[in-house]
């Protein structure tokens, strides 16, 4: 029975994992991406298979995975934590690597390669100290081979949910405390840990007391989402898009289209507009208008006078569209 359950397991973890197609043109220059990484940056992923499109979903953002960037190996001063990444990935010292928890595989270390087809976004913890940023991946290397926690991701999808069949705190695994030693773990959750481990803020919630003064406290690292390193204000965002736009006024030579309007992967383009459609309408029901105006109006509306003479009530025309 139980290696019933272990098959059915990594089927179903086999069909939510498995990878869509990638965009043909990225929307972030990834050499520039990786040039510019930082060890203790994390990175957002905008994932392309089922599990990834779920998270979307149900957490309103468009990013579904997160990323712990540690650099290369030769990066890493302390020794012994250097042995301890080298013994769980042994491939090229120069590839850059990542620290992450991904479905069917646990915590693992994995080139930043494999992201090279997806949109990315750096957010780097503002003021992080080069020693608080080693020991952020310190505290990460200490959780490499840990389980993937699918409970933890089912629980906190119902947390997110708008609407619910079940109490949000009802069996959930998101607000249970000192439940022995835990051996699992998702990428958001591992992540946080990390940076509350050297008191670095995500999103801490802050009292105020009545003498003025405020209290931080550290919010449930269970409860974390890849969004909420976007949209915490400790996070700076850096942006690499597949075209740069740096020098002013350069978007004024983007190859851009006028034949028609795209729309997503479905419905693909919209056919440009006939040019039927394009044609200016006839004047219907045009009226005649006669308006009288004196030689200092017309002067100030920049016409000359004609040639013939200026009488002071001279009638002009005016052809004016009814609506």
């Amino acid at each position: 029975m139980r290696d019933l359950m272990r098959w059915l397991y990594e089927k179903a973890t086999d069909w939510l994992t498995k990878q869509g197609p990638p965009s043909p043109t990225p929307l972030c220059d990834f050499n520039r991406l990786g040039f510019e990484l930082r060890i203790g940056d994390v990175i957002l992923v905008e994932g392309r298979s089922r599990v990834s499109e779920v998270i979307k979903l149900i957490t309103q953002s468009p990013w579904s995975h997160s990323a712990l960037y540690i650099g290369r190996l030769y990066d890493i001063r302390d020794p012994d934590l250097r042995e301890v990444i080298g013994y769980h990935y042994d491939g090229d010292p120069e590839h850059q690597l990542v620290i992450e928890a991904l479905m069917g595989r646990g915590t693992v270390i994995t080139p930043l390669s494999e992201y090279r087809h997806d949109h990315l976004r750096i957010c780097r913890p503002t003021g992080l100290s080069p020693s608080d940023a080693e020991a952020v991946i310190g505290y990460a290397v200490k959780h490499l081979g840990w389980d993937y926690d699918v409970r933890q991701i089912l629980d906190l999808l119902r947390f997110f949910f708008p609407w619910y069949f079940l109490p949000r705190r009802w069996r959930s695994s998101l607000f249970q405390h000192n439940a022995g030693m835990p051996t699992r773990t998702v990428c958001s959750t591992l992540i946080a840990e990390a940076f509350m481990s050297v008191d670095f803020p995500i999103l801490p919630f802050i009292d105020r007391n009545e003498d003025g003064s405020v209290r931080f406290f550290k919010r449930n690292p269970r409860l974390a989402a890849p969004r909420d390193f976007d949209y915490s204000p400790y996070f700076s965002i850096i942006k690499y898009p597949y075209l740069g736009l740096n020098d002013v006024g350069l978007y004024h030579r983007l190859p851009w289209t006028d034949d028609s309007i795209y729309n997503d992967e479905r419905h693909a383009f919209n056919p440009p507009p006939s040019k039927a459609l394009q044609r200016e309408p006839e004047v219907e029901d045009d009226i005649v208008e006669e308006i009288v105006l004196d030689e200092e109006t017309v002067a100030s509306l920049g016409q000359a006078p004609p040639a013939s003479g200026w009488r002071k009530h001279q009638a002009f025309a005016f052809l004016r569209r009814r609506g």
